[in-house]
């Protein structure tokens, strides 16, 4: 049986209050979801790109509605005990539609949502061509936000985009609006230099989030020096699905190669530990019980 969703939330909130980071690797599917929650992290990150690209085989540029969404979260949380943040791109329309994704994403269980500053259709976070809405316009999504939770421990994470097209100095000026306006955690997308990532640390006393995207336009920062440069979580949302689809293309290139699978299996993870990690005993426990 899962944590109490209130529990989960709870815990997340107690922890960014910590001074030591949080890293959370991405989350795309089930059997990604239910390997972090086996291994003993303290948060988990839903990812945009890699659930949209698992459920629908699309890429993450705003063609996922609210409704696809919400149903992975409600998967994602029940199917696991861990808190898990959910990113729900920029709230999938207006504020009407933000109010209504917030009570939706609480009600599936997420420990907190990610709400984002870009204009619709949205796109990657460090991919080209991202645009950002005028700035009242996002406080008042944010505020929105604040006011439709039920729950004071669900977290508000508050994704600027601005950096990329508009300047550091105009992404910090977003945060500290959007700190005003009620969120939780900020969530200065795609700095692109250490120093950046120090001058972001300094600059906001509250929880910091920060995106860790290999070969993205953030350098990779081990997690000890982002906690001295001032974040409180970092996310790794990518890291899971590229190293599948390594692993996937090298199966299938030996299956296509007509090499079989014998020279593979070192590789692969061991079909018993798969069968444990998705419930198997207790099924085979309830047909003993139940047996003849």
């Amino acid at each position: 049986m899962s944590i109490a969703h209130h529990d989960k939330r709870k815990t997340l909130k107690a922890r960014f209050a910590r001074k030591e980071i949080v890293t959370a690797p991405g989350i795309f599917d089930m059997i990604s979801a239910k390997m972090a929650d086996s291994m003993g992290f303290e948060c988990l990150y839903m990812t945009g790109f890699g659930t949209v690209a698992s459920y629908l085989g699309l890429p993450d540029a705003g063609l996922a509605t609210y409704t696809d969404m919400v149903n992975r979260v409600a998967a994602f949380c029940s199917g696991t005990n861990t808190p898990i943040i959910c990113d729900a791109d920029t709230g999938y329309g207006g504020l009407l539609n933000v109010a209504h994704t917030v009570r939706g994403y609480e009600h599936a269980g997420a420990a907190g949502i990610q709400l984002e500053d870009q204009e619709f259709p949205k796109k990657c976070g460090h991919t080209p061509g991202r645009r950002v809405i005028p700035l009242d316009d996002m406080v008042a999504k944010i505020k929105v936000a604040v006011e439709s939770r039920s729950d004071s421990n669900f977290q508000i994470i508050a994704r600027t985009d601005a950096r990329t097209s508009l300047g550091l100095d105009e992404a910090l000026r977003r945060g500290e609006a959007y700190a005003k306006a009620g969120a939780d955690v900020l969530f200065i997308e795609s700095p692109e230099s250490v120093d950046e990532l120090e001058k972001i640390g300094r600059t906001f006393d509250m929880p910091l989030l920060v995106n860790v995207v290999e070969g993205g336009r953030t350098p990779q920062v081990p997690p000890a020096q982002l906690q001295e440069f001032g974040f409180s979580l970092a996310i790794y949302p990518a890291s899971g699905f590229l190293s599948v689809a390594k692993a996937l293309k090298g199966v299938y290139g030996e299956i296509l190669a007509g090499a079989g699978t014998q020279h593979a299996t070192g590789n692969m993870f061991p079909f018993s530990d798969m069968c444990e990690l998705m419930g198997f005993p207790e099924v085979w426990a309830f047909d003993r019980a139940h047996a003849g």
